[in-house]
């Protein structure tokens, strides 16, 4: 196996993940993204989306290049997204009535469109290599460390939005330090929550609550005696999201992917069409992944595609089962899918509204998704 996620020799190991809520400023920008994305897809499936986006304070930043049928209203669409990630309050410099939304928003370059053409043979939308990778460590084929700071990170969100803790604010993060043996995870060693609060908190109920309810919840069989809880570490936490701190799209790639238990080729998600293979190529290699570990070929496989742009069929597609399986039966394997941008499309019914649900709590081992079924 590789020393990378294994131990050398075998000998037991931390590994360590960490998530964010939907609150974080790089995931608000993410959310804003994927909304403009989804709008633009569900009025024409053909449209070419690259948005970015920047918040701080009273301003967000929407910027990039589409092209599409028309021009929908970017701006009721950040406001909307801000007011469901739950930033409403006035008193706040970043708030959905109160944000001024600049925006720098063009056409896809000619040159680009033309290469990447359409049918079959529709060219990749860009350069570069992307990733998947699944491992049977949980039934979800995730690595158990990103799998429960995620689950940490939408309970938190989800008991915030239920009204259950009234003091809870948009912004957190999570982190889960997770000992292995023999490269396979026994127990939770320490888990890390900093969770944005109400002005005049106390922080032992805040790590009360931590304890006592949000990490029985979300740990389920993973939940133990004797687990480091870090809570807060800074202190008070009640400035944050926006309003403290600048966001931007693509700054979360790891917390998207897999936590850092396996590679990543470098190119964000949020906010593009799935013309784009940064995109859609790394859904699909995660699909493939998957289906190399379901059959039983591996334990543990990752896939790494690499495309030239404008190009259909990519440059080179490599498959890595760091000596848990039948390397050979997982070459074959994934020798056999297409991984033409526009196969790919085809195979996993992209060219639809879907992005936003992808957003938040990783883009990986959620059911609902189409490269996950």
């Amino acid at each position: 196996m590789s020393d990378r996620t294994s131990g050398r020799n075998g000998y037991p190991f931390l590994f360590t993940s960490e998530s964010v809520t939907e609150g974080h400023p790089d995931k608000v920008c993410d959310f804003i993204a994927d909304s403009v994305l989804d709008a633009y897809l569900a009025e024409d499936s053909r449209a070419h989306v690259a948005c970015e986006v920047l918040c701080k304070c009273g301003i967000v930043v929407v910027a990039g290049e589409i092209t599409a049928a028309r021009t929908l209203d970017h701006e009721a669409i950040a406001r909307q997204a801000i007011r469901a990630i739950g930033y409403t309050d006035a008193s706040e410099a970043f708030n959905a009535d109160g944000v001024t939304v600049v925006q720098h928003v063009t056409r896809q370059a000619a040159e680009i469109g033309t290469a990447v053409g359409k049918g079959l043979e529709q060219g990749a939308g860009d350069q570069g290599l992307m990733f998947g990778y699944a491992t049977d460590e949980t039934k979800e084929l995730m690595p158990l460390p990103i799998f429960l700071a995620h689950r940490l990170a939408r309970t938190l969100a989800e008991d915030r939005h239920a009204g259950r803790q009234t003091w809870l604010r948009p912004d957190a993060k999570t982190q889960v330090s997770v000992l292995y043996e023999d490269g396979r995870p026994v127990e939770v060693k320490t888990v890390l929550v900093s969770t944005m609060h109400a002005k005049g908190k106390d922080q032992g109920e805040i790590a009360a609550y931590v304890r006592e309810c949000l990490a029985p919840k979300a740990l389920d069989g993973w939940h133990r005696p004797g687990i480091e809880y870090i809570v807060n570490p800074s202190g008070s936490f009640a400035e944050g999201g926006p309003s403290a701190d600048c966001g931007v799209t693509g700054r979360k790639i790891i917390v998207d992917t897999y936590g850092g238990s396996a590679h990543h080729g470098g190119g964000a998600f949020s906010g593009k069409d799935p013309s784009k293979v940064d995109r859609s190529a790394a859904y699909f290699c995660r699909h493939i992944a998957r289906e190399v570990v379901k059959a039983g070929i591996a334990r543990r496989a990752e896939i790494q595609v690499a495309y030239a742009i404008g190009q259909a069929r990519p440059v080179s597609v490599k498959v890595d089962t760091f000596g848990t399986g039948d390397p050979r039966a997982a070459e074959e394997r994934v020798q056999s899918f297409d991984f033409r941008p526009a196969a790919i499309i085809e195979s996993l019914d992209l060219l639809r509204p879907i992005y936003r649900q992808t957003t938040n709590y990783g883009h990986f081992g959620r059911p609902g998704l189409p490269w996950e079924a």
